[in-house]
């Protein structure tokens, strides 16, 4: 899906800034076997020591907990005013567990573009940081940033390892290595409206929200019941619609950062596609005119900077994933939000969109991975790294966890701690959010890694077709979004915008994607 034009641009000056480290294509081994390898190595490595004096059962046999060490770690955000309280609680308990504490050194938004690439090329000497796929995690491996995990992880986080997916596994994987570990918290590609109901009780409106049929009788609902709202809220970045229509109708997979070529993931051989040839295009684009013809979205929709219509009361609808439906309504619960997932198969985002990594600068790195181990598999541990002091910064209320001082306190920057077991839903999180979640899991295992899931560990390469990629990500902009909002004629819109690609050089991307694509399909095997 389109991003914000806000996180557009601190991605291209995070590019920017880490032109130093210019991305390289992703060469993934079969997790599968690697997994075993590893296990192995770490098992036999394990047998063949003895327990150091000192030494403590978490994180391994034979790891040495006799001297106490200070660990250091980066995350990305901006540091909440009474971290130092929260840092001493947890301190205590690492002291107990590994005899060890841990230093949280936070980058702020303003300011990480530029400082977090850095951290990995000034040679300074830190244990760990936060990493993700948006703060170019393989081109940082692929360059020497991060030590290896082969043996380590297993050996001195094996509980950890132990819980982690294949695909999890494989998305990991950088030149055939473990460099990273990722999240162990699912989350998912489900994509679809979120939309108030309390404007449309005592109205004729069946509730229906199931397709696009029904999304477009929702929004007619909308402009007759509250003439004074937006039905659909959409703003500067094209129609948010577009993506999700395929994936709906067809079943389509998009690739994480390309926007306008897409594949069908149950095909033996999947092709890459763009908007031109896909036979819906012309019901797609008809039925984002009948929205405009009758008022569902401004007329100005491209120049307006307004994302917030749907939190003021401005905007009755919007399209966005399931974290977002639960932020609205613990917000509003008085409007009674819901949401629908239209995209037909759902899967695990990256596992890498959140993940650890070991600087190569790290002295303590067996430490580091064994109080990370703690963190993700001890209850107790966890809390008090991510969610705080109880009773002090949060509580929990019927499993869920209430912030109690956001002024002071905020839930830890290092999200790819997060695991399935110990995050708990936000304080008013609506109960059918575990009953999507949980649809979605059900899904997931029923694929049994096939399909869209298979695709979401394919990382694309652009370093050989940079200049074609901007010039086709600029035509989409100046011509697609036009387009399916329904501003200009569709037809010769529609042909406008293949001539367009094709002169920014589509082919030559498609190519070099589709080559990429092949690659990855033939080392799954």
């Amino acid at each position: 899906m389109k991003k914000s034009v806000r996180i557009v641009s601190l991605l291209l000056a995070l590019a920017m800034a880490v032109s130093v480290f210019a991305a390289c294509g992703d060469k993934t081994s079969s997790s599968s076997s690697k997994k075993e390898e590893t296990s192995s190595k770490a098992s036999t490595a394990s047998e063949g020591s003895e327990a150091s004096e000192g030494s403590t059962a978490e994180g391994g046999s034979d790891l040495d907990t006799s001297k106490e060490v200070e660990l250091v770690m980066y995350v990305v955000s901006d540091r909440p005013a009474k971290q130092d309280d929260i840092d001493a609680n947890f301190n205590k308990l690492f002291k107990e567990k590994l005899n060890c504490t841990l230093k949280v050194n936070w980058i702020g938004w303003a300011e990480y573009p530029n400082k977090y690439p850095l951290l990995f090329s000034s040679g300074e000497k830190f244990d760990m940081a936060y990493t993700a796929t948006w703060l170019n995690y393989s081109s940082l491996a692929q360059k020497g940033a991060f030590k290896s995990l082969d043996e380590m992880w297993p050996k001195y986080a094996p509980k950890n390892f132990e819980r982690q997916s294949e695909s999890a596994l494989q998305q990991a994987t950088v030149d055939g290595h473990y460099y990273c570990i990722p999240t162990l918290l699912a989350t998912y590609s489900a994509y679809g409206p979120i939309y108030r109901t309390d404007i449309l009780e005592g109205t004729d409106w069946n509730g229906k929200m199931e397709n696009f049929a029904d999304l477009e009788a929702y929004l007619g609902a909308v402009k007759a019941a509250a003439p004074e709202m937006e039905p659909y809220n959409v703003y500067q970045s094209g129609s948010e619609v577009d993506n999700m229509y395929v994936q709906a109708e067809e079943g389509y997979f998009f690739t994480k950062g390309v926007d306008f070529l897409f594949f069908d993931p149950s095909a033996e051989n999947p092709k890459f596609m763009t908007w031109y040839e896909y036979d819906g295009a012309m019901d797609f684009l008809n039925m984002m005119k009948r929205w405009n013809d009758n008022g569902y979205f401004t007329k100005s929709a491209l120049s307006d900077t307004d994302s917030q219509k749907v939190q003021t009361g401005k905007a009755a609808c919007t399209i966005h994933n399931i974290d977002t439906y639960e932020s609205r309504a613990i917000d509003k619960p008085e409007w009674n939000f819901k949401f629908a997932n239209f995209v037909q198969d759902v899967s695990n985002l990256p596992f890498t969109q959140d993940a650890l990594v070991i600087s190569n600068t790290a002295e303590n790195p067996e430490r580091a991975l064994a109080l990370y181990d703690l963190i993700t598999s001890d209850e107790d541990a966890y809390r008090a790294f991510y969610y705080g002091i109880e009773g002090t910064s949060y509580e929990i209320v019927d499993n869920q966890v209430k912030s109690l001082d956001s002024d002071n306190y905020a839930f830890s920057a290092c999200w790819a701690a997060r695991t399935s077991e110990f995050n708990l839903p936000s304080y008013g999180s609506p109960e059918d959010v575990k009953t999507w979640k949980d649809s979605f899991d059900k899904h997931i295992e029923e694929k049994g890694g096939e399909g869209s899931q298979k695709y979401q560990a394919f990382v694309i390469d652009t370093s050989n077709i940079e200049t074609e990629f901007a010039a086709c990500k600029n035509v989409v902009q100046q011509y697609w979004w036009p387009l399916e909002l329904a501003y200009v004629d569709l037809e010769s819109g529609l042909a406008d915008f293949q001539s367009k690609m094709e002169a920014a050089g589509v082919e030559k991307v498609r190519e070099e994607l589709q080559k990429q694509l092949d690659e990855f399909i033939a080392s799954t095997k």
